[in-house]
């Protein structure tokens, strides 16, 4: 699988480590009235969707770098790569 990182052009997917689904840029506000719940669900309930899912990828064999990677988990055609910043800077939502 090849993965079109946002500034080095396309790469080996065996240059990434997946961390899981994107969702975790959003952590929980520790300070909250529920956080522990919070962070209950945010750490163990996973979804396992089928179809179109936006990922974290960590780039560990290069720059370094976090990807947001948008992923069909039934073809693994990839259609749109983010860096992680501008999606957590965006609020999570990406393009």
């Amino acid at each position: 699988m090849i993965i079109n990182h946002p500034l080095l052009g396309p790469r080996d997917a065996q240059e990434f480590t997946y961390l899981g689904d994107a969702s975790l840029i959003d952590r929980p506000d520790w300070q909250d009235e529920n956080a522990a719940e919070k962070f209950h669900d945010y750490l163990y309930i996973r979804d396992n969707p089928a179809g179109q899912h936006r990922e974290l990828w960590y780039h560990e064999q290069g720059d370094r770098s976090w990807l947001v990677v948008t992923r069909d988990t039934l073809t693994h055609e990839i259609t749109n790569v983010e860096l992680a910043r501008d999606v957590a800077i965006a609020g999570g939502r990406g393009r």
